[in-house]
């Protein structure tokens, strides 16, 4: 086993790779195949409509691997916000014992969860809301930088800064989301302190991503410029893919005198987002995506991906090892630090291999 983290070791699996827990994408198909290939699958909990519902894809998805995954709580405001705890309790019934928790006031749920003895991971955008979590005793931390699909928060700070001031103030480990495709993206997440990566759009463009086949192109298909922040105006900002629905809705929220919400409603509702992945019109409604949408070229499957991560984790991790040298030697080419050269002592860093 290559890869030996905090993730790895707590979770039971292979490859410190966690799949998103994504609205109407996290069936038991798409967590089940990402468990098979060596990550974390996640189901998505309120893409089911009631906890009974929840209950049988749990079950649906423990005949389909028997390796570990988890179920993803989300806690969003709602005029008539969904029976969190009856979800909750089914999640602890079902016997998971992972669980991804994001959204806001989650203390409650993972007071539930904590007694329960879950592994909770929580998603955070800030690091102020990630030491609140720490108080609330989960076991690692979701970082999403600004990078990220969906509700990226309200800071716009990118996953290079958020990771390094993860690394330097949080107590307990966390894994790195948004922006991550590939192996390079682990190799760099884990040196710059993760013990794993999230990765949710990457994972919507596999074989078994339980989408539309058009979407999946349209995500092939794209450049990383083309997502839409949208309801900056009213704080709930969300990445969203650059359709013509989400560049409608932002022109109305730019343009709107009145500043009412309902003027852009229609625009982003989930229920027209949910028909784009099954009809494969991706113009429909608005869906999320990240900025990472430009770093994927093909749809393989989740083995095929989760394999190919792993190799140029690998490979990247120790083609940066010959980038330190010894003391008292030079590389090839290089001003080593026993010459005279003033410059010569930035090579200190090196001093010791990986």
């Amino acid at each position: 086993m290559p890869f030996n983290t905090a993730l790895t070791r707590q979770l039971g699996i292979r490859i410190p790779v966690v799949q998103g827990g994504m609205q109407w994408v996290g069936y038991a198909e798409m967590a089940s195949a990402v468990s098979n290939a060596g990550g974390l699958g996640i189901i998505t909990a309120l893409t089911q409509p009631t906890p009974e519902d929840l209950r049988k894809e749990i079950r649906k998805c423990k005949s389909m691997t028997k390796n570990p995954f988890g179920v993803n709580l989300t806690l969003l405001p709602a005029l008539v916000p969904p029976d969190y705890a009856a979800y909750a309790q089914v999640i602890i019934d079902e016997g998971i014992r992972i669980v991804e928790t994001a959204g806001n006031s989650p203390g409650p749920v993972i007071k539930q969860f904590k007694a329960a003895n879950c592994t909770v991971l929580h998603k955070c955008t800030t690091i102020r809301h990630a030491q609140s979590a720490v108080k609330l005793g989960v076991d690692f931390l979701s970082i999403d930088g600004f990078e990220c699909a969906g509700h990226v928060g309200e800071t716009d700070i990118t996953n290079f800064i958020l990771l390094s001031r993860a690394r330097q103030s949080l107590k307990v480990p966390f894994i790195a989301s948004g922006g991550f495709a590939d192996g390079q993206g682990l190799a760099a997440a884990l040196s710059l302190g993760a013990d794993g990566i999230n990765m949710g759009t990457r994972f919507m463009c596999t074989v078994e991503a339980p989408i539309h086949q058009n979407i999946k192109q349209a995500i092939v298909d794209a450049q990383e410029t083309d997502t839409e922040l949208v309801l900056r105006r009213w704080r709930n900002t969300s990445r969203l893919f650059g359709n013509k629905v989400a560049k409608e809705a932002v022109k109305i929220e730019k343009e709107s005198t009145s500043g009412k919400f309902e003027e852009v409603a229609p625009y982003v509702s989930g229920k027209r987002g949910r028909q784009v992945f099954l009809n494969g019109d991706k113009d429909y409604g608005v869906w999320t995506a990240g900025q990472v949408i430009g770093l994927i070229h093909d749809i393989p499957t989740c083995e095929e991906l989760v394999k190919r991560i792993e190799r140029e984790a690998i490979d990247t991790l120790k083609q940066a090892q010959t980038l330190y040298i010894e003391e008292g030697t030079s590389a090839p080419g290089t001003v080593g630090p026993k010459t005279n050269n003033p410059g010569a002592e930035i090579w200190g860093v090196g001093r010791s291999k990986l």
